[in-house]
């Protein structure tokens, strides 16, 4: 089956604030020991809910089918944990719109085709803004107009040509895009000495 391109993704946002929001806030360590993702969504952001002396937005239940997150500076530094971004995604988001990205939660989040586009701080701060101060406001990221909007806002959002295009087209799912052209991976596969073990050419 082909991988499906990713082009507009509508519904209500979840506000996060803060620079500087690493992986172990995003889905602290205690909590990558399975061997596989699931149930890590239960665990995003947990030590920030329990600390928290309000109601934190992922335990707010105003915000419990949100499909994208609004974030700042500098989202998901820390350690190069995989989970974090699968922790996000599980979660029901399927993008987060930010003013800056860890290079390596960027890569991990684009090999699970979900979209980390940019935006300004100001554009960054009137989006939790406007989420905060209405829960229910359906937003739209547009990856072919690359824009962000929700109400009276708009902005335009940004990212790498390589990024866009592999959202677009669905080259993003790299597992997808082998099991589609299988025939070829066999082809190549049966060539190579470190897989069939003949080494004698």
């Amino acid at each position: 089956m082909a991988p499906e391109g990713i082009t507009r993704i509508s519904g209500t946002s979840l506000p996060i604030v803060g620079n500087n929001v690493d992986t172990d806030r995003i889905i602290p360590a205690r909590f990558l020991k399975s061997i596989t993702f699931t149930g890590l969504e239960k665990h995003l952001f947990e030590d920030d809910r329990a600390q928290s002396h309000v109601v934190h937005p992922v335990s707010n239940p105003a915000y419990a089918g949100a499909v994208l997150m609004f974030v700042n500076a500098n989202f998901g530094c820390g350690s190069s944990r995989e989970h974090a971004p699968q922790a996000i995604r599980r979660r029901g988001i399927r993008a987060v719109v930010g003013e800056s990205f860890s290079e390596i939660f960027f890569g991990n989040s684009m090999a699970i085709g979900m979209p980390c586009p940019t935006v300004t701080a100001d554009a960054a701060a009137a989006l939790q803004a406007a989420a905060q101060q209405q829960p229910d406001l359906i937003f739209q990221l547009d990856l072919e107009a690359m824009t962000v909007s929700g109400g009276a806002l708009t902005f335009s959002v940004s990212l790498p040509v390589a990024a866009r295009d592999g959202l677009l087209t669905g080259s993003w799912d790299a597992t997808g895009l082998l099991l589609e052209r299988y025939d070829e991976v066999r082809a190549v596969a049966a060539r190579l000495p470190y897989v069939t073990g003949d080494f004698s050419n």
